[in-house]
């Protein structure tokens, strides 16, 4: 068995104190799961998968090619999701066109307020087409890194009867650890997708999977958590059944 991907940044007292401690215990899935895709979009995975020196010249949050890794990842999850009737529900970010409402996210990033440089007509905050929203599935719009932050997710898992989430996306230490926290603090059973999650920062990435695995959640492998959903019964949910969710931000003011 390989050793997870954190192993390499932590000490030999770390490691003494999580087994001591009894850190890092299995809590397993739920019943009754939905599958949370956080903020896949073109912000930031870019347009197209390419080192991401080069992505972040003309978009500031890309996390480059393992975006686009992850991108593959998510797709054969969400398939598999749709397959069994799960509820499959994205987040992206809304923002103003004038970015007045970047708030506190222009206070820690100098480019925060910085149109992407790009020849492609993609809004920043569009989920990648890759694995664009179908007609059963859900979309919430959020302006700050939890899911659950001044949305209504928490709402929607209460009338779909979920009592866990299977977390996926961007960015590992960021909007998926801050929804992590909260779906924790709201008893839901929580399994982060490993390589279904990504970041820009190697060590972020890494040492946020190991924080949530000490105390949040379970980090599994996309493999096993497709034989779960495989293993599920169909149609336990009462889905959505109109159009597909609008990608286009809300009407702004």
């Amino acid at each position: 068995m390989k050793p997870p991907i954190w192993d390499k940044f932590l000490t030999d007292r770390d490691k003494a104190v999580f087994s001591a401690g009894g850190f890092g215990a299995r809590m397993g899935f739920g019943k009754r799961p939905a599958l949370l895709v956080v903020d896949v979009n073109y912000a930031f995975c870019g347009d197209k998968p390419e080192p991401i020196l080069e992505s972040i010249k003309r978009w500031p949050t890309s996390c480059g090619e393992e975006a686009w890794e992850g991108v593959s990842v998510n797709k054969r999850l969400i398939e598999a999701a749709r397959a069994k009737g799960l509820p499959v529900i994205y987040t992206t970010n809304k923002r103003r066109p004038d970015k007045w409402d970047n708030g506190s996210w222009a206070w820690k990033n100098t480019r925060q307020n910085e149109r992407p440089r790009t020849q492609t007509n993609h809004d920043p905050n569009e989920v990648v087409q890759e694995i664009a929203p179908g007609p059963r599935d859900i979309l919430i719009q959020k302006q700050k890194p939890s899911a659950f932050y001044a949305t209504p997710l928490q709402s929607y898992l209460t009338l779909l009867g979920c009592d866990s989430l299977l977390v996926t996306g961007a960015t590992t230490s960021g909007c998926v650890r801050a929804t992590v926290l909260d779906a924790f603090s709201g008893n839901y059973r929580v399994t982060v997708v490993e390589d279904a999650c990504f970041d820009r920062s190697q060590a972020s990435h890494a040492v946020s999977l190991c924080d949530m695995h000490a105390k949040y959640a379970d980090i599994v492998e996309s493999a096993e958590v497709i034989d779960f959903i495989c293993a599920l019964p169909a149609g336990m949910f009462d889905l959505p059944a109109g159009e597909p969710a609008l990608q286009t931000a809300a009407s702004q003011p």
